[in-house]
Formats: C-alpha cells, structure tokens, sequence
C-alpha cells in the first residue's frame, strides 16, 4: 500500500498518523474520563516534540506546546460545532456529536487524508445533516476524505467519486450521478431487475 509516493504497507498506527493519515471508528472510541476539549487534544500528541524529561520537569517549552494544543483544539471543535460544549464530559455528549468529536480529533493529527468509517450509523436526518455540513467544512480546508458509509443519501451529496463494493468485490467507480444509474448497482443494492429497452 502507497501513500504519498511512499510504501506505508505494515507500518504501526502512529507511524501511518505521522505521514498524514487520520480516522475514525464506526463504534466510537472517545475518552470517557475526559472532557471534550480534553479528547481532541490527545489527538495532537504526534504533532508535540517535549520528550518525557521536559515534561517531568515542566519545562517552558512544554507549557507552550500545552497552549498550542489548547488552541488547536479548540479551533478544531469549532470547525465541528461543538466550541460549547469543550469543558463538558464527553461521556454525556449524544451520539451524533460523539461522531464529531471523533472527527475533530482525528483531524487534531493535521492528516492529509481523513478515514471515516460509517460517521452516520446510528444519526438522525439533522444530525446527518450537521454531519454534511462538518465534511463541506474539512474539505474546505484542503484535507481528503475517504468515507466508508451506508447512507446512500449522504454519499451521493458529499462524495465527488463512488467506489462500489458487493461481497467485496468492485462493481462500479465513478462520480455519483453515473453511479446513481449504473445497473449492477442497482441490481445488487435495490435487488430490482433492470429492465432493457
């Protein structure tokens, strides 16, 4: 597997954040013991250079990177819409936002590329919605987003390129509007017969 002109195959979770690659969890993974500005700046640690001794001794050099984190953060759970709720304990954030909290601290890794696997199983239409919105807003700022999702509503608003997959093999590539008529698709996913003129 390539990234970025270099062979990532095999190499260990940080090391694939360290080169730009981000993602999230269909079941999300959040940090219950922490407050929700908390969680997202756990997801800096790979962009932090203190080693353990500068931290054991408080350095000032620590402190600033603290800050630095701090304020990342922060502007991250504002990219997401959840800048209220950053002293709140994630534990008692509803599923959709967890989903954004999951989001704003992959992307607190500054990746190139973001792996979101089913962000909306289990949301609601608006908070689906709010979830379109967030993705409009990340791809804004340059950063790649590779989606693995069900909700074929969301897939067809946001993506600009469609890969199917049934029983894991590729049945059709292409942007949405060609996917949306392309038989097999159809066939394996609304189980319809097509009908030839």
């Amino acid at each position: 597997m390539r990234f970025d002109g270099a062979d990532i195959t095999g190499k260990r979770a940080h090391e694939v954040a360290e080169i730009g690659i981000a993602r999230t969890f269909q079941n999300t993974q959040i940090f219950a013991n922490m407050n929700v500005l908390e969680n997202v700046m756990v997801g800096r640690h790979c962009q932090t250079k203190s080693g353990i001794f500068s931290c054991m001794l408080g350095l000032p050099s620590v402190r600033r990177e603290d800050l630095e984190s701090e304020e990342r953060a922060y502007s991250l759970l504002t990219l997401v819409g959840l800048e209220k709720k950053a002293k709140s304990s994630s534990d008692d954030l509803p599923v959709g936002e967890r989903h954004l909290l999951e989001i704003a601290r992959a992307l607190a890794t500054e990746p190139k590329l973001i792996l979101l696997d089913e962000p909306a199983a289990g949301l609601n239409n608006e908070e689906t919605s709010r979830l379109s919105d967030t993705i409009y807003r990340i791809r804004g700022n340059g950063v790649t987003i590779l989606l693995v999702e069900h909700d074929m509503g969301l897939v067809m608003e946001i993506s600009d390129e469609v890969v199917v997959l049934n029983f894991g093999k590729k049945i059709a590539e292409g942007p949405p509007l060609l996917i949306q008529q392309d038989e097999q698709v159809i066939q394996a996913y609304l189980g319809q017969e097509i009908e030839h003129a």
